[in-house]
């Protein structure tokens, strides 16, 4: 559903939740390149996100006219499995008190921002926005995705009851600046550049992958998702959800050997098949964004060696950047 009254005024008063995070920061680089300097963070020692009446009082005082909700406690496979609880309630905690704090303060528009976790274990593939609720979910991630699913519903259900402008925006596998490099806790992409780089400059003659390499998975730079939850912002006002990814897919054994390629790390790589596999494939069906104008435009291959550089340079002790 298009709607030209929810265009963006460049003195919209901007809130982005999560501001400091992989997606929060890139929207907010590509906000303020794009002239929206009205915008609104806070951190979370500012404002604590799970606490009810602390958020309450910050919309109430600074009412913006837009907000992102691209706050959440996030992790990996084993982060997912160490702390259910916690994923479960500080994530309902954050999303029931931001969303019901946009409606009161009056906010024009609220994007939520979901996960593709919140698919079925085996949904059909490419994974279409009704496929929500259609099969069992995977064990693994099950808190993280029930505590999105909630969201959604959260933003449907103020669009049903009181016609707020609430979206919810499922995006693909993530990577790019401000990612995490933790080995504990970070995604595969990240996991591998840092594994990748670390085997180049200690001169192993191997580098250990978890799985077999077999199973598919689809990657969308962080800048690519700000730009389109900025088009979403300016372009689409319904209720129903809506998913964005680069359409494309890559199995893990072609994504170490793109990656090492990038790094320039030139030994083998051995798999580890004792360590999980997860879901065999997941790839998003983008054909909803793209019919209504959106697309991808940074290549696999050109994101992670820009994403390369940014490691280079905010990650890696100065004394290794210099042996590049």
């Amino acid at each position: 559903m298009l709607n030209t009254h929810s265009r963006m005024k460049q003195n919209d008063k901007i809130y982005v939740a999560g501001h400091s995070g992989l997606v929060g920061g890139a929207l907010v680089r590509l906000l303020k390149a794009r002239g929206f300097n009205n915008l609104i963070t806070r951190s979370r020692a500012e404002v604590d996100l799970r606490d009810e009446r602390a958020v309450r009082n910050f919309f109430a005082e600074e009412r913006p006219d837009l907000a992102v909700l691209a706050a959440a406690k996030v992790g990996g496979i084993k982060a997912n499995i160490d702390a259910p609880v916690e994923f479960l309630i500080e994530n309902l905690q954050i999303q029931n008190n931001v969303i019901r704090a946009a409606h009161e303060a009056g906010a024009r528009k609220l994007l939520f921002l979901g996960s593709s976790c919140i698919y079925p274990k085996f949904a059909p593939q490419p994974i279409p926005e009704s496929a929500l609720l259609s099969g069992p979910l995977e064990p693994t991630n099950e808190p993280y995705a029930i505590a999105k699913i909630a969201g959604v519903k959260l933003c449907q259900a103020f669009a049903r009851e009181y016609g707020a402008n609430f979206i919810s925006v499922m995006p693909t596998n993530l990577y790019g600046p401000g990612d995490d490099f933790d080995l504990e806790t970070s995604h595969a992409l990240a996991a591998l550049l840092r594994k990748a780089h670390e085997a180049k400059m200690s001169g192993a003659g191997e580098m250990i992958v978890w799985g077999t390499g077999v199973p598919r998975r689809e990657f969308l730079h962080v800048d690519d998702l700000a730009a389109a939850v900025l088009f979403l912002l300016e372009n689409y006002d319904s209720p129903e959800i809506i998913n964005v990814g680069c359409g494309e897919d890559i199995s893990i054994l072609e994504l170490a050997e793109l990656i090492c390629d990038v790094v320039g790390f030139r030994g083998e790589l051995k798999w580890d098949r004792s360590k999980p596999d997860g879901t065999p494939r997941k790839l998003l069906d983008i054909s909803k964004i793209k019919k209504l104008g959106w697309q991808p435009t940074i290549s696999l291959r050109d994101g992670v060696a820009r994403f390369y550089e940014w490691f280079l340079d905010n990650y890696v002790p100065q004394s290794m950047a210099s042996v590049r």
